[in-house]
């Protein structure tokens, strides 16, 4: 979706974004949490039906953790659960609770909300946050992950972050 009012405010600078990720850590944390008990609920009713074996192992988190892969396959279920939380907000709407807060917003330069790979895209270049240390080093408040996927993250006036005020968003 083409958002021509939001094309034009300034970068967002190192600390809003840092303040934005610390209240989306938490919503994160929650979504992991959450993530986490369905997918050992899964595995349970797998190991109960005997679709996945036991592999010698008494109690069921003893098999999920102690049997590689099945604990590398629970590990990337909660990766992408949190990933797939992060990149539909953002392809959505631009913007997580914690951005909203923060008046963030992350978009094309020309507006444009992001893609859902793009998204995806963006998690991965962000290398777990290091790459908004870009920001610190840089002179265009551009972080790895904006220069990787030519978005950027815009600090909107209070009246564009209200949503009534949005455009298919």
């Amino acid at each position: 979706m083409l958002n021509t009012e939001h094309a034009n405010f300034p970068r967002a600078g190192f600390f809003r974004r840092l303040g934005a990720a610390v209240y989306d850590s938490l919503l994160a944390v929650a979504v992991y949490m959450v993530s986490g008990a369905v997918g050992f609920g899964i595995f349970y009713g797998l190991t109960a039906s005997g679709l996945a074996g036991m592999n010698g192992f008494e109690h069921v988190s003893d098999a999920l953790n102690g049997t590689p892969i099945y604990h590398g396959l629970y590990q990337l279920w909660l990766v992408l659960c949190v990933g797939t939380f992060y990149a539909l907000f953002w392809s959505k709407g631009g913007q997580t609770l914690g951005m909203r807060a923060w008046r963030l917003k992350i978009q094309h330069p020309n507006g444009q909300n992001l893609s859902m790979i793009t998204a995806y895209a963006r998690i991965v270049w962000s290398l777990l946050g290091i790459g908004n240390l870009w920001i610190v080093i840089n002179d265009d408040k551009r972080a790895l992950q904006d220069r990787m996927t030519r978005s950027e993250v815009v600090v909107l006036s209070k009246e564009a972050n209200q949503m009534r005020n949005w455009h298919g968003a």
